[in-house]
């Protein structure tokens, strides 16, 4: 009677262990709850900005005629000067020197033709009275014509020697703003060496550098009244400026190529930076989405899409034509309509069921009116 008991167990216990290693079944996805737009195509109109500095339209590097020792600079940086205003001074020592000698040599080409000529006077009476040949009065009228050039020539050296010695002071030729000063009292310069840098008073541009590609669209619009727009940084209302110049090769360091821009008689101030923007022609149907719709795929750049039949997602690729801000321009892949998922894309596969984002408000203790989501876990019952 025992057997049958025995076997009853066995096969009791045998149940309990398969029911025990039976696979238990996964519980299902969550509903996650997506934000999409429907896509519209707009018209929009191409813009790209530069860093721009404003300059005068002339900035002359200033420097003496002759070298020497620099004695003194009355201008120090950022100071406005005018016209005609002594800027620095040499010391003049040895050119004022050289100005005494070049005038005693004309002092003596002027005796010696005053001596020659008397001579030649002489002489030519001799000659008519029949006491001397020709050729000897000849001889005394090429020696006055000797003196009457020497005499010349010493006119010239003591010219020239009298400028040098007001080359001794660099004067300002514009009235303007001292922007750069690069040599110091005790310093000895040779001509030409800048010393200060100035610059004067009247247009000002807004200058900025642009990569090659876009060379074309600024060539196009040289001349043009208003072609490109600037932003002075901080306060100031923008101001249309005229593209003048642009240059002919690029700058060997950055590879870009420096722009030009009037500004005529604008209210901006030497040094100040800005934005400049051009404009481009009006695109009809542009796409733009924000960038955080797009996303990356097995190396494809891709949108996420709703089917409201199914509230499903699956993923579409696309081609960016390029970034503006923070959204994108979409060259294809969408068209208007499609409705495009534009917050957790991250967390989304192909196939998954979605439902929309809906926000909710939720009074606060305080009695403030807090947004909310409607997949947020409702807050904890009290006690």
């Amino acid at each position: 009677m025992k057997k049958p008991l025995f076997v009853a167990t066995v096969i009791t216990l045998s149940a309990l262990t398969l029911v025990g290693c039976a696979k238990k079944e996964a519980p299902p996805d969550p509903v996650r709850a997506v934000r999409t737009i429907t896509v519209s195509g707009s018209e929009t109109v191409a813009a790209h900005e530069y860093a721009a500095e404003i300059r005068a339209r002339t900035e002359s590097r200033l420097g003496f005629r002759v070298g020497g020792k620099l004695q003194s600079r009355s201008v120090n940086l950022g100071d406005s000067v005018k016209a005609g205003q002594v800027l620095a001074q040499l010391d003049a020592q040895d050119l004022r020197l050289g100005q005494e000698a070049a005038r005693a040599a004309l002092a003596a080409a002027q005796t010696n033709l005053d001596q020659v000529s008397a001579d030649y006077k002489r002489f030519k009476e001799l000659r008519d009275q029949g006491f001397i040949g020709a050729a000897e009065l000849e001889r005394r009228d090429t020696a006055m014509k000797t003196a009457r050039a020497q005499l010349d020539q010493a006119k010239a050296q003591a010219s020239v020697q009298g400028n040098q010695a007001g080359y001794a002071s660099l004067v300002a030729e514009a009235a303007g703003v001292v922007t750069a000063v690069e040599a110091e009292p005790g310093q000895v310069v040779g001509a030409g060496t800048p010393v200060v840098r100035l610059a004067h008073d009247g247009p000002r541009d807004a200058v900025f550098s642009v990569p090659e590609d876009r060379i074309g669209a600024l060539r196009q619009l040289i001349g043009q009244v208003g072609g490109v727009t600037l932003q002075p940084w901080g306060e100031g209302q923008p101001v249309k400026a005229t593209v003048r110049e642009v240059a002919a090769a690029a700058d060997p360091v950055t590879r870009t190529f420096l722009v030009k821009a009037d500004l005529g008689n604008a209210a901006v101030r030497l040094g100040q930076s800005a934005n400049v923007s051009v404009s481009g022609p009006a695109v009809a149907g542009v796409i733009r989405l924000p960038l955080t719709a797009v996303g990356e795929t097995k190396g494809q750049t891709v949108v996420w899409l709703l089917d409201r039949g199914t509230m499903t997602v699956r993923s579409q690729p696309v081609a960016v034509a390029g970034a503006d801000g923070n959204t994108v321009v979409i060259a294809q892949g969408v068209k208007p309509g499609d409705e495009v998922v534009v917050a957790g894309i991250h967390v989304l596969t192909a196939g998954l069921k979605v439902k929309p984002f809906v926000e909710t408000q939720v009074a606060s203790a305080a009695g403030k009116v807090i947004p909310a989501s409607a997949s947020a876990p409702a807050p904890a019952a009290s006690r």
